[in-house]
């Protein structure tokens, strides 16, 4: 599925199933609750932190997903094209960090 699929896929199922969309505020809000979801995992997971019994079961794909399926929301909302948006943005990084990870000694 390219973006340009998914941003269509998203407003095709809020128009029928989800009935409409939020309102931006509050689907900036559920984004932050989905990406609270993503940084919990990633601390039990790859942190230091651990499971609880009740998030043993917890699927990173799934949480993942749910970021990105709000973050698609936003996008249809505000009238951004993400595949232009993520096209533009390489070239961005493309451009200001060309040496910059190379020259950090942090990275070696």
């Amino acid at each position: 599925m390219t973006i340009e699929e998914a941003q269509k896929t998203v407003d095709q199922w809020i128009n029928t199933t989800g009935i409409r969309y939020f309102n931006e505020l509050t689907n900036t809000a559920i984004l932050m609750e989905e990406v609270g979801e993503v940084a919990r995992i990633m601390s039990r997971k790859y942190g230091e932190q651990s499971f609880k019994k009740s998030d043993e079961a917890v699927d990173l794909g799934d949480e993942m997903a749910d970021v990105l399926f709000v973050l698609i929301c936003l996008a249809n909302q505000t009238g951004i094209d993400l595949t232009a948006a993520l096209e533009k943005n390489l070239v961005k990084k493309n451009i200001r960090d060309a040496e910059r990870h190379k020259n950090n000694e942090k990275l070696k």
